[in-house]
């Protein structure tokens, strides 16, 4: 069980999911018993705008406070906000990435350009990559994109699957609970995967 506080932040735009992450994250780990502590950053997340999400879980957090580069973990929802978010990451912090471009605003009219060899830099970074859209659409949702990466998440804490499975079951729309029990099994069935458990 995790006993030291751990902080991890989830990034993306509005309209992934991430709110939707992070409270996953939070009540599966309120569930397993550890205390938790939640700070968001909406910005302006409907119209696709950067969303930040910290959550510390622990056995006593005292502050909702992340530094630059505290971060054990971050899960970014795509490449972009990864890139941005990179100096909040500790050194030797974990990296999970939904492997998927956002061209946002500016770049669509024309007023910015995206990152260059953003995979690239992430790679070089330890970036694990995930297609988590394409774990969505194989589970048969394609909005689900965002519990597949919290499942990859799943599997660097130390909270029981059953936690997580039955948090999921009860926090997403009563219609998408197989599709999203999917996408969480896969997402995490890859990390441990890809790390030889």
């Amino acid at each position: 069980m995790v006993t030291a506080t751990k902080t991890v932040l989830l990034c993306g735009v509005g309209g992934q999911g991430t709110i939707l992450a992070a409270d996953l994250l939070a009540f599966g780990c309120m569930r397993a018993g550890l205390d938790v502590k939640v700070s968001e950053i909406h910005g302006m997340a409907q119209r696709g705008g950067a969303v930040t999400t910290v959550v510390r879980v622990g056995e006593d957090v005292k502050s909702m406070v992340s530094d630059l580069g505290a971060a054990d973990i971050i899960v970014a929802f795509e490449t972009t906000e990864a890139l941005r978010n990179l100096p909040q990451l500790k050194e030797g912090g974990a990296l999970i990435v939904n492997d998927v471009a956002i061209r946002p605003l500016p770049v669509l009219t024309g007023a910015a350009s995206m990152p260059e060899r953003a995979r690239e830099r992430l790679e070089a970074a330890g970036a694990l990559l995930i297609d988590a859209d394409g774990i969505a659409r194989a589970a048969g949702n394609a909005k689900c994109a965002n519990v597949a990466l919290v499942g990859a998440l799943s599997a660097r804490l130390d909270v029981p699957v059953e936690v997580w499975e039955k948090t999921v079951a009860e926090r997403v729309p009563e219609k998408t609970v197989e599709a999203n029990l999917t996408a969480f099994r896969a997402g995490r069935a890859l990390v441990l995967e890809k790390e030889g458990n």
